[in-house]
C-alpha cells in the first residue's frame, strides 16, 4: 500500500505533476499505484484506468527488473509509441520512468554524472538534512521519493528562489548545461542560460497576448507561471562552453497558499527532435521542387519534342509521294529535314540524360593530354552544319598548346555554348570563340552579337529549365546553359558572361589545368 497522496508534499506535487517524463509507481507485482498525467497524456488512459492495472497492459514488454532499455508502449487506441523505460526498486515498490521517443529514434544515452563523487555526495547530504527534519517516517518517504525522481529524471530541473537564484541543480543540469552546482546554486539566476535577444522577443510577445507589459528578464520566464497559465515553450539554453541547444522548458510557479516561494524550471533537449524537423522540412522542399521540376519537364518536353516529331511525320509523308526520279531533289530535302529533327531529338535526350547523371553524381572527371587549338578547331569544323548559311564561326587560340583537361566535358560546354550563338544570332552573324591556355588554367571565350539577354532573366540564367523572356519562338530545353555551368563547376573552374539585350552576349569559362 503507497503512502503517497495529492497533497502530502508540495514539492512531491510539483515534480510529479510537472515532470516532462512519464512516471510510474508500482507495487512488486507490477500493479500501478500511481501514473503523473504526462504518462496519461501518452497512453490515453486517466489515472483511474490505470490504477491497479498491471504496467505490461501499456508496456507488454514491462519488466520490473529492467534498469533501461527500449521497448513499445501501446497506447488506448492500439497505437504504438516507442519509449525508454527506466525501473528503480524502492523499498516494496517500484518507480518506472518512461520517455517518449516518437521525435527521435533513440533518446540521449541516460547518465548520471559518476566522475564527480563529491558533488553527489553534497546531493545526497542535501537530502540526508531535509529527510532528517522529516517528523514521521511517510515524510521520509515522501522525500526518498523526491530524491530519486530528482537524480534519475533525464531533463533538466532547476529549483530558483522568487528572485530567479538558483537553489537546486540537478545532475541532468550539470551534465547538459556543463555547470557543476557548487559555480551556480546561490550565485547565478534562471537567467545564466538565456540568450538575452530572446528574452527581449519572447517578452515582447507575452506582453502582446497578455495586454501588459512584461521586462525581459526573468519577468518573461516567471510572467505566465505567477498568472496561473500554461507556461511550455521552446527556448535556447547557452551551455558553460558557450553552445547553444533547444529545450522544451516549463516553468511553474511553487505556492505556500497564495503566496509565491519559488520556480521550478524543467527542460528537456529536444536538440534530435528539432533536427528531425529540419530534415523533414528539408525533404519536403526537396519533394516540391521535385514536383515542380517534374512539371516544367512534361511541359518543355512535350513542346520540344513536338516540333521535330511533325516535321518527321510531315517529311515521311510527302516523300512516299515523290515517286519519280525527276522528285530525287525534293526527296533529299525532306530527308535532310528529317535528319535535323531527329538531330535535334538526339540534343534533347542528351540534355535530359546530362541533367540525371549530374544530379545522381555520377560525373567524374577523366582528364587528358590536349592540344587545345587543334581540339577545339575540330570541334568547332563539327558544328559548321549547325549554322545558317551567311553566319560565321572565327576562332583564335593563343597561349600554350598542350594542356590536361576533361576533354568530353570540354567538348560539351563549347558545343552548348557555340550552339547557343547560332540559335540566338542573326543570318549573317558572326560567332567569334577565343581560348587562351597555360599550366594553370584554360580560359575559353563564346561571342556572339545576338538577341542578347533581358536584364531582369540574368539572375535566372543558370537555373534548370529556365527560358529567356525573349527566346519564345527559338527552340531550346532550357538546361544547356545549366549543365554548362555545372560541367564547370565540377572541373573547379567558373563561368561569367556579360549582355545587352539586342547587341549580344559573351561568356567566359575558367578552368584550372592539372600540373600532374
Amino acid at each position: 500500500m503507497t503512502i503517497f497522496s495529492s497533497g502530502n508534499n508540495p514539492g512531491f506535487d510539483i515534480l510529479f505533476e510537472h515532470a516532462t517524463q512519464g512516471i510510474l509507481l508500482t507495487d512488486q507485482a507490477g500493479s500501478i499505484l500511481l501514473a503523473n498525467p504526462f504518462i496519461q497524456q501518452l497512453c490515453g488512459y486517466t489515472a483511474t484506468e490505470l490504477r491497479g492495472n498491471r504496467v505490461s497492459r501499456i508496456l507488454p514488454a514491462f519488466d520490473t527488473g529492467t534498469s533501461d532499455k527500449e521497448s513499445i508502449l501501446i497506447n488506448k487506441s492500439n497505437h504504438t509509441i516507442p519509449v525508454n523505460i527506466s525501473t528503480t526498486p524502492w523499498e516494496q515498490q517500484h518507480l518506472v520512468f518512461i520517455t517518449d521517443l516518437s521525435a527521435q529514434k533513440r533518446a540521449e544515452a541516460q547518465a548520471t554524472e559518476k566522475n564527480n563523487a563529491l558533488t553527489h555526495a553534497q546531493h545526497a547530504l542535501k537530502y540526508e538534512t531535509i529527510i532528517s527534519r522529516g517528523k514521521d517516517a511517510s515524510f521520509k518517504r515522501i522525500n526518498l521519493f523526491l530524491y530519486s525522481i530528482w537524480t534519475n529524471l533525464d531533463a533538466i530541473l532547476i529549483v530558483a528562489g522568487t528572485q530567479g537564484q538558483i537553489r537546486f541543480f540537478n545532475p541532468a543540469a550539470e551534465r547538459m548545461l556543463g555547470y557543476p552546482t557548487r559555480e551556480v546554486t546561490d550565485i547565478n539566476t534562471l537567467l545564466l542560460f538565456h540568450d538575452r535577444e530572446e528574452l527581449t522577443q519572447r517578452a515582447d510577445q507575452f506582453a502582446e497576448e497578455l495586454g501588459q507589459h512584461v521586462q525581459p528578464g526573468l519577468e518573461a520566464l516567471t510572467i505566465r507561471a505567477r498568472l496561473n497559465l500554461p507556461n511550455e515553450y521552446e527556448w535556447t539554453y547557452i551551455r558553460k562552453d558557450g553552445s547553444r541547444f533547444p529545450v522544451s522548458l516549463t516553468v511553474s510557479a511553487i505556492r505556500d497558499g497564495k503566496i509565491i516561494t519559488g520556480y521550478i524550471a524543467i527542460g528537456l533537449d529536444i536538440s534530435a527532435r528539432k533536427k528531425s524537423e529540419t530534415e523533414l522540412r528539408i525533404a519536403l522542399d526537396k519533394e516540391r521542387e521535385l514536383n515542380i521540376l517534374k512539371s516544367r519537364f512534361v511541359s518543355i518536353a512535350s513542346h520540344e519534342f513536338r516540333t521535330p516529331l511533325s516535321t518527321v511525320l510531315s517529311s515521311t509523308y510527302l516523300l512516299s509521294k515523290y515517286e519519280t526520279t525527276a522528285d530525287h531533289p525534293k526527296r533529299q530535302v525532306h530527308i535532310q529535314r528529317i535528319t535535323n529533327a531527329v538531330n535535334m531529338l538526339t540534343d534533347i535526350l542528351n540534355d535530359f540524360l546530362s541533367l540525371g547523371k549530374i544530379e545522381e553524381g555520377k560525373i567524374q572527371v577523366r582528364y587528358s593530354i590536349l592540344d587545345t587549338g587543334k581540339y577545339i578547331s575540330q570541334l568547332l569544323r563539327e558544328m559548321e552544319g549547325l549554322k545558317r548559311e551567311q553566319q560565321r564561326i572565327e576562332y583564335n587560340h593563343e597561349g600554350t598548346d598542350t594542356i590536361s583537361l576533361d576533354a568530353n566535358l570540354l567538348r560539351h560546354i563549347l558545343m552548348n555554348l557555340v550552339s547557343n550563338a547560332i540559335k540566338f544570332s542573326a543570318d549573317d552573324g558572326v560567332i567569334s570563340v577565343y581560348s587562351h591556355a597555360d599550366h594553370q588554367q584554360l580560359v575559353l571565350r563564346v561571342k556572339d552579337a545576338g538577341i542578347g539577354i533581358a536584364m531582369a532573366d540574368q539572375q535566372h540564367l543558370f537555373e534548370r529549365f529556365f527560358r529567356g523572356s525573349n527566346v519564345d519562338n527559338i527552340q531550346g530545353t532550357g538546361l544547356g546553359l545549366h549543365i554548362v555551368a555545372k560541367y564547370t563547376e565540377i572541373m573547379k573552374g567558373r563561368i561569367t558572361f556579360t549582355s545587352e539585350e539586342n547587341k549580344g552576349t559573351e561568356f567566359t569559362v575558367t578552368i584550372p589545368t592539372p600540373q600532374n
